[in-house]
This record gives C-alpha cells, sequence and structure tokens, in this order.
C-alpha cells in the first residue's frame, strides 16, 4: 500500500479555484465591433457556428450583445456561414 508520503503533486492541486474571467473588450478599451473583420469574430463561435455564451468568453452583458450582433450581421451578408462542421 501506498502512503500519503509518497503521492506527490507537480504544483498545489488548485480546487475551488477560478482564473477570474474579463471583458476583453474593456480591458483593451475597444470602442467599436466590426462585423466585417471574420477573423476576430470566429473567436466567438465554435465548430459548428454556434454563438458561445457569456460564461465561456467572459465577455459583459454589453459587449456579448454587440458580438452577437456583429456576427448575424457578418451571416446574413455572407462572410460567415450559418451553420457548418468544424468551421475552425
Amino acid at each position: 500500500m501506498s502512503t500519503n508520503k509518497e503521492i506527490r503533486f507537480m504544483s498545489t492541486p488548485k480546487i475551488g479555484q477560478r482564473k477570474k474571467k474579463y471583458c476583453r473588450f474593456k480591458k483593451n478599451k475597444i470602442r467599436y465591433i466590426d462585423y466585417k473583420d471574420v477573423d476576430f469574430l470566429v473567436r466567438f463561435v465554435n465548430e459548428q457556428g454556434k454563438i458561445l455564451p457569456r460564461r465561456l468568453t467572459g465577455n459583459s452583458l454589453k459587449w456579448q450583445r454587440r458580438v452577437a450582433t456583429a456576427v448575424k450581421r457578418c451571416r446574413q451578408i455572407a462572410l460567415m456561414p450559418y451553420v457548418t462542421d468544424l468551421y475552425k
């Protein structure tokens, strides 16, 4: 049998400690989301083409709404697909 002295971790286990999420728009002082910038908007869309939620992206409510609007506009003028398999 093993004793507690034999069990070693690379670093102390971080149980219950999470990295604080931040709004990248507030941090970088971005004032406008360009719906024609497809490379930037791809970060907020998963592989299937769905818009990622706030809890995953860390955006504030105001900026998440603007991201969603920009993605929808981009899809409307056919710069991004609505649905696809393995988009990224």
